[in-house]
């Protein structure tokens, strides 16, 4: 899985997620990541397809939805709506429901050919473990939000210990601290912008990102992060910026409550300006 992609969550399906996966192919990105849950899987096949990029040399990533009810059925839909024989990474968006009642049906869609590897998203440590020792396949990656500001160390190193990629999203703090003077002081001596050092802080960790930008030269930008190095001192110091305790859990709180149900807002994270 390349470390870096291009998320779409939030980009409304047809010509501004046609666009944004136009642009990062362009830039030089190889991984897109979408999901049943953000309705754009047709606009991202599209782009693809226009591409010219050769299906082969995009790592393409979806996820299951858990409010629906089979694994295969859904990814059969997907791969439909992108035009694809098989994605590269199936993901359990949230733990909804519980942590292991949908890994028998992804473990399937493996077997059949419809998804190269398997994955979970939102899990914390306690939770991955549940599927880990239920299942007969673990999972290759657990998706979570995951920024200097969020630095979960117990859970990067619960992962790692189970041989399981932690994948950040909200790699950008979803705009929340994009700002943030530490972030921007150190961007400023290094003459980079605040995202590209965010980002950079991730992947010299090892962890994929997933930016999420409507705005070519934004693409470009977070695109532009493998020509430089973060020292141990400036690491160390945005590792200092963690308000989570290190924490091995994957959220702050679940959004998949009743209260959010009834809202209509299951499966859709906070509202992320950028990322």
């Amino acid at each position: 899985m390349p470390l870096l992609g291009l998320g779409v969550y939030l980009v409304p399906d047809g010509e501004e997620t046609e666009n944004a996966v136009r642009w990062a192919l362009e830039a030089g990105y190889r991984h897109i990541d979408t999901a049943q849950a953000y309705y754009n899987e047709a606009s991202v096949g599209r782009a693809l397809r226009a591409s010219g990029v050769p299906r082969e040399e995009v790592f393409v990533t979806t996820k299951f939805n858990p409010r629906l009810e089979d694994p295969v059925a859904e990814l059969e839909r997907s791969l439909e709506r992108l035009g694809l024989d098989a994605v590269d990474l199936y993901i359990v968006h949230w733990p909804q429901g519980g942590p292991v009642w949908a890994w028998p049906g992804m473990e399937r869609a493996r077997e059949r050919g419809l998804a190269r590897s398997i994955g979970v998203s939102n899990f914390g440590a306690a939770e991955l473990e549940e599927v880990i020792v239920a299942g007969e396949v673990p999972p290759t990656v657990n998706q979570v939000k995951f920024n200097p500001f969020y630095f979960r160390r117990g859970l990067l190193e619960a992962c790692e210990r189970r041989g399981v990629a932690l994948e950040a999203w909200g790699s950008l703090t979803q705009g929340n601290e994009i700002d943030d003077s530490a972030v921007a002081a150190l961007a400023k001596r290094l003459g980079r912008s605040p995202a590209q050092v965010l980002l950079r802080w991730a992947v010299q960790r090892g962890v994929p990102v997933i930016p999420k930008s409507r705005r070519r030269e934004r693409i470009v930008e977070n695109g532009r992060i493998f020509d430089f190095a973060l020292s141990e001192e400036e690491t160390s110091g945005l590792d200092r910026l963690d308000r989570s305790g290190g924490t091995d859990a994957a959220l702050e709180g679940p959004w998949w409550t009743p209260a959010a149900v009834a809202g209509g807002l299951a499966g859709r994270p906070p509202r992320s300006p950028r990322d």
